[in-house]
């Protein structure tokens, strides 16, 4: 939240869903307001106080940045068909707004979607069917009164350039910056991270969309290749239970249910592979995977699918990307080989960015002068 009283014209950041990530990255930027609706299962409820986000419904939303006069507020990006009325309604605020206070509010907006909203599972009914129509109505009209967009991976920008087009008279400025994360904090400059080969990390939600029931099928075969490997179980999720089961069974199976943040960086510290296959789930594609953002950062190894963003760079630096439509042949042997031979730590910290790229985008989509749009 701004600070009362601070001269500086006001910025906003308008979520549908906030998430932790979302609040530690508060604290790194500069002040601005942060409205959203509902929270994602991983919020962090410590850091709401020091954040102190708005939970406010789309209509409220829509009043309130046009009432307050901001100067720049992001929305999320129109690809996110489930999340288009809430932006529509913000930025239709804005607009009306804008005419009354004869001014112009930028609109921003962060992309890393990568499926195309048009081939979504259509509903049946024909309300439901109507609804969808409209949403992607309101996507091309939401897209075509952004003023700046940041793309997060090149699969994005593409699908960008397909669907809505980056050409024409009311083109915003884009850029594209890489979603790769800064080397972690956590371990000091210059120390090298508590790992060794064997230490495999599965982060975040365990769902079958991403890939947990698939871990656990290629544990077995995992463990008959590397008899010393240690899964590691960190997150919660429908299949909590049957992670409890294989530890059960298997004391080479650890499980530490949704702890606080302290705990999951200690993890990190100590994983030498994040391990996160996801695949494509009714209207659902991983657009980056932050267990594999934080695995990075870490200086983890990494084992997914290509189904993320940031499959291309992944390969490119050493990491193992196997086919989504491969798991059950692929997965046991790419994560023991791994597992295994892991990547160099520090090697996979030097890989990155001296700064995360979504402070980087931020930086630019926030930005007072106006900056030319790439040619």
């Amino acid at each position: 939240m701004n600070v009362p009283g601070d001269a500086r014209p006001r910025d906003a950041r308008v979520y549908k869903t906030l998430r932790t990530a979302h609040l530690e990255r508060a604290l790194a930027l500069p002040p601005a307001d942060i409205l959203y609706q509902d929270s994602r299962y991983d919020f962090d409820e410590d850091l709401v106080g020091r954040v102190r986000p708005e939970q406010v419904g789309d209509l409220r939303c829509a009043w309130l940045v046009a009432r307050r006069g901001y100067r720049i507020v992001e929305i999320n990006e129109p690809a996110a068909i489930d999340c288009v009325r809430r932006a529509a309604a913000v930025v239709l605020a804005l607009a009306v707004s804008d005419v009354l206070r004869r001014r112009r509010t930028r609109v921003v907006t962060y992309a890393i979607g990568n499926i195309d909203p048009r081939a979504l599972p259509r509903p049946t009914a024909w309300w439901p069917r109507l609804g969808r129509a409209l949403d992607l109505l309101l996507a091309r009209w939401v897209w075509r009164r952004t003023d700046r967009v940041a793309f997060g991976t090149e699969t994005s920008r593409q699908l960008y350039g397909s669907v809505f087009g980056l050409a024409g008279r009311r083109r915003p400025h884009w850029t594209t910056i890489e979603a790769l994360p800064a080397p972690c904090d956590c371990v000091p400059a210059g120390a090298t991270p508590d790992k060794a080969p064997g230490r495999i990390l599965f982060l975040g939600d365990l769902s079958p969309r991403k890939g947990f029931d698939a871990v656990l099928a290629a544990w077995g075969a995992v463990r008959r290749r590397l008899p010393g490997a240690v899964l590691t179980v960190v997150g919660r999720g429908a299949l909590l239970d049957r992670a409890y089961e294989t530890a059960r069974a298997d004391d080479r199976v650890r499980v530490i249910a949704d702890p606080p943040r302290d705990v999951v960086h200690a993890e990190l510290r100590r994983a030498s592979v994040v391990v996160l296959p996801s695949r494509r789930q009714g209207a659902w594609r991983e657009q980056v995977g932050l267990p594999l953002v934080e695995g990075l950062a870490h200086g983890c190894t990494v084992v997914t699918t290509d189904e993320t963003g940031i499959a291309d760079w992944l390969e490119r630096a050493g990491h193992g990307v196997i086919p989504a439509g491969s798991l059950a042949e692929l997965l046991a042997p790419v994560l023991a080989e791994a597992a295994a031979h892991p990547l160099d730590p520090e090697s996979v910290r030097a890989s990155l960015p001296s700064q995360d790229s979504r402070l980087e985008a931020d930086a630019w989509l926030f930005a007072r002068e106006v900056i030319a749009a790439p040619a």
